[in-house]
């Protein structure tokens, strides 16, 4: 991934962008995820158009995954994972990313995944918070889709 532009005042993050991005990723499939229609849904993927992908059934890894890339990462990740949604939630700029960081590691407790997975938006307000810190994540979708 490309240096940040924008200059050499911009923040260091300490989880890396490309991290970051297969969060986002991941992050997008979770949230598309809806209450299965069909207590069993024994059809055939063709004729019902494959709807079922989009439901998030028992055997569906969507969650596990996200919330594993989460809690899988070090403390400092997990805060800046947390300090970069709060950044691209609100109207901030790269210059109020040490208070954000260092209210984030003051919130900071072991239920982090569960608190990011249940944030709406979640996958936007990272992305928009890479941005903000000079990061895209352009290359990496294109890449991996």
């Amino acid at each position: 991934m490309p240096e940040p532009e924008g200059g050499p005042d911009l923040p260091d993050l300490t989880i890396s962008p490309e991290t970051v991005c297969n969060i986002i990723m991941l992050a997008r499939e979770f949230d598309v995820k809806d209450e299965p229609s069909e207590a069993d849904p024994g059809s055939n993927p063709t004729d019902d158009r494959a709807m079922a992908v989009l439901e998030a059934h028992a055997d569906d890894t969507v969650e596990e995954e996200l919330t594993g890339a989460i809690a899988g990462l070090d403390l400092d990740e997990q805060i800046d994972l947390v300090a970069l949604a709060w950044l691209g939630r609100e109207e901030h700029g790269p210059e109020d990313w040490a208070e954000i960081r260092a209210e984030a590691a003051a919130a900071h407790n072991a239920r982090t995944a569960a608190y990011l997975r249940g944030m709406p938006l979640l996958a936007d307000y990272l992305a928009e918070g890479l941005s903000i810190l000079g990061h895209s994540c352009e290359d990496f979708e294109a890449a991996h889709l």
